[in-house]
């Protein structure tokens, strides 16, 4: 075998670091996973969190989104059912659980991690429904 085939690429392993330390609420190092002029749609288009749907730019803006997301959860657990990796960009099919106030949800989806050259996360994108997400809340 090569180092190319017993390598793991860099997006699966920034991918695996970013749902390690949003599900262990440790900010600062999420945010060193991002790129200078990285980004995060959650969910992708118009939202809550994004009424606009263009997405938070640079680590400030992403500083933000986790002030107003992650940090506002009591857990967060992710489910991965099955991912695949194209290049520089993994998608990963699956779930993410959130607890907030007593409340839970489940947000089903496909999330697609992209890294730049030197490994940092360029983008998360997450495709979920809003809507269908809040049909599965259960007060705990």
């Amino acid at each position: 075998m090569t180092a190319e085939t017993t390598t793991e690429h860099p997006v699966r392993i920034a991918s695996r670091a970013s749902q390690s330390a949003a599900s262990g609420k440790r900010k600062e190092e999420w945010l060193a996973l991002f790129a200078e002029d990285g980004w995060v749609e959650d969910p992708v288009g118009p939202s809550g969190f994004d009424p606009e749907g263009k997405g938070h730019h640079g680590r400030d803006a992403i500083a933000r989104f986790y002030d107003m997301t992650i940090a506002t959860t009591d857990s967060l657990v992710f489910t991965v059912r099955d991912t695949v990796q194209c290049g520089d960009e993994m998608v990963y099919i699956g779930s993410i659980r959130s607890v907030v106030a007593g409340n839970q949800i489940d947000a089903e989806g496909v999330f697609v991690y992209r890294v730049n050259d030197e490994g940092k996360l360029q983008s998360i994108r997450a495709f979920w429904e809003v809507d269908r997400a809040m049909k599965t809340l259960v007060k705990l």
